[in-house]
């Protein structure tokens, strides 16, 4: 089971009762989790992640609008079990669903790492559902605030000109073997809360939504995201090539563009 597309970011906030600007010591008065998991959920059951899901995030991040996270998997993607989808939950931020993670035995190793931002202290979580269709729940409490509303890096002149960009950063390909690469997007993922240094006017949100990988075709990941995940967004995450081929991604955001590229893959290449 995974998430459909209108039930994620401000829609799942509203539905939620989520307010797009929490007023103070919400995190303390108001654990959204419940109903969270009720709407993802419904009334499966979740069992702990131990053996096979764990998040490493900072207690404290250096940075609100960058925090780094990694969800390891503690289990190999063979075709008799693997993870098929990992939500990645930010319990308190105004889109609390930051990405969810459909992945296939062609990743080999189904350990992801991304950038997210966060708005006030909150648990995040990640939880794993395995091809048996059982849940599995790793988290952590992250100390950071405002991450949502930071200002972008860049100016929306400068941002925009490199819109859609790719990269993928990896080392020599094993044929046969999980290869774990980088995949960098050049986009502001504007959330819709943050103001334009120059104007003093709100920003419109527009962001990454999807972003599909294919390996001579077929399915290696993809991902449903939202204004959660960080500007510039960060993906890595493992594929296993069998032979010589062609990775392809293609990513389609908030506001209908679409972003195509592909990269040759042969055995002993750098990057």
């Amino acid at each position: 089971m995974f998430l459909p597309r209108p039930l994620l970011g401000p829609a799942l906030a509203a539905l939620l009762g989520i307010a797009l600007v929490p007023p103070a010591g919400a995190a303390e008065a108001d654990d959204p989790w419940p109903e969270l998991r009720a709407a993802l959920f419904a009334d499966r059951p979740i069992q702990d992640g131990a053996g096979v899901i764990a998040l490493e995030a900072p207690a404290r991040a250096h940075d609100a609008a960058v925090v780094p996270l990694t969800i390891s998997a503690l289990v190999p993607q063979t075709p008799g079990r693997y993870l098929r989808t990992v939500h990645l939950l930010i319990d308190h931020n105004p889109a609390p669903v930051a990405g969810v993670f459909h992945l296939t035995p062609a990743n080999g190793v189904a350990t992801i790492r991304t950038r997210v931002r966060v708005n006030e202290y909150t648990e995040i979580r990640a939880i794993a559902e395995t091809s048996d269709g059982q849940l599995y729940m790793a988290s952590r409490f992250v100390k950071a605030a405002g991450g949502c509303s930071a200002p972008a890096l860049k100016d929306h002149e400068a941002a925009l000109a490199r819109l859609g960009q790719m990269k993928l950063k990896h080392g020599p390909f094993r044929l046969g073997a999980p290869n774990q690469v980088q995949l960098l997007i050049s986009h502001p993922n504007y959330s819709g809360l943050q103001i334009d240094q120059l104007s003093r006017n709100w920003i419109p949100p527009h962001y990454v939504r999807t972003i599909e990988v294919r390996y001579d075709g077929r399915p290696v990941l993809s991902v449903d995201a939202d204004i959660s995940l960080s500007e510039n967004p960060s993906i890595h995450f493992s594929f296993v090539p069998e032979r010589p081929g062609a990775l392809e991604v293609e990513v389609e955001d908030s506001e209908g563009g679409r972003f195509q590229v592909n990269w040759p893959v042969a055995a002993e290449t750098s990057s």
